[in-house]
């Protein structure tokens, strides 16, 4: 026997050994799949991919927000008392209002209580 036929039964136990471990992963990428679809894979790894990105910048964000309010503890004051204004400002209008209007009732009240004197009844005059 010439080794050609020794060498071809060798690389066909060789092929069919590869034949068979691809087909095993096949089946099991197969049963991964009935579990899980692919497009629920891809966004699931797209979304904590994402996600972590996110987490990760707002850590450094955080971080560098805490570094320049300690430089500047007056700013950030100011900024907080601005916000604070900005959101409670309907109130703050309701009340400025509120005073215009006491004090417009006020003037009118003053304007009509003083009367001009009247001359004497008795037709005299002065």
């Amino acid at each position: 026997m010439s080794r050609l036929p020794a060498r071809f039964i060798e690389d066909r136990n060789l092929r069919d050994a590869a034949l068979a471990v691809l087909t095993e992963d096949i089946e099991q990428l197969r049963g991964s799949l009935s579990e899980q679809g692919i497009a629920s894979r891809v966004s699931s790894g797209v979304t904590s991919t994402i996600s972590s990105r996110l987490k990760d910048g707002a850590r450094d964000v955080l971080a560098e927000a805490k570094a320049q309010a300690g430089d500047n503890k007056g700013v950030v004051a100011l900024l907080i008392g601005a916000i604070i204004l900005w959101f409670a400002r309907a109130p703050i209008f309701e009340w400025i209002e509120e005073l215009i209007e006491e004090s417009s009732y006020d003037d009118d009240d003053d304007h009509t209580s003083a009367a001009p004197p009247e001359s004497a009844p008795d037709g005299d005059p002065e």
